[in-house]
């Protein structure tokens, strides 16, 4: 097992997701393909990190220790760390330097980037699932709603919700 490697990919999972169970699917794929884990240790660090006082997400120290022991658990530690730690700096970065001309630049970019990515899995949702009226016309009434700015979102998920009951049944 080659320790850089291991950590990259604990690094890796640790990005990619949300916190708690969250990189348990990426660690699961990467580690088994690998052969460097079964799905035993995944278990067990799993019920350690439910029974234990804390956060959830902490099941990861758990999991590196029972693949390699304290190097495990360290690298671990030191991987679920970084991606907070980086969202501070980046933070603290964006508070010294948001009013420059090329930072404001870069987060207009990075949002039209953010909009293109969701079109692009909207487009492949819809595609998967069947586009038909009956969509088309709760998603142009949801839009619209929307963009009045005087009802809730939660109250426009909830009526296209209604909505969807009542055409598909």
């Amino acid at each position: 097992m080659d320790q850089l490697t291991l950590f990259l990919l604990f690094l890796k999972a640790s990005f990619l997701s949300t916190g708690g169970t969250g990189n348990l699917p990426i660690l699961y794929t990467d580690l088994i393909a690998r052969g460097w884990a079964t799905e035993r240790p995944f278990a067990e660090a799993l019920t350690i990190g439910q029974i234990t006082p804390g956060p959830t997400g902490l099941w990861v120290i758990s999991f590196g220790y029972l693949i390699d022991g304290v190097p495990g658990a360290l690298m671990a530690s030191v991987a679920i760390a970084i991606p907070p730690l980086s969202v501070l700096l980046i933070a603290v970065l964006y508070q010294r330097y948001g009013d420059h001309p090329a930072m404001s630049g870069f987060i207009r970019g990075l949002s039209l980037a953010v909009v293109g990515i969701f079109a692009v899995v909207l487009v492949d949702i819809l595609r998967g699932n069947g586009l038909d009226a009956g969509a088309l016309l709760i998603a142009a009434a949801a839009l619209g709603l929307a963009l009045t700015n005087r009802i809730p979102v939660i109250a426009i998920i909830g009526l296209a919700a209604i909505a969807g009951v009542i055409i598909y049944r």
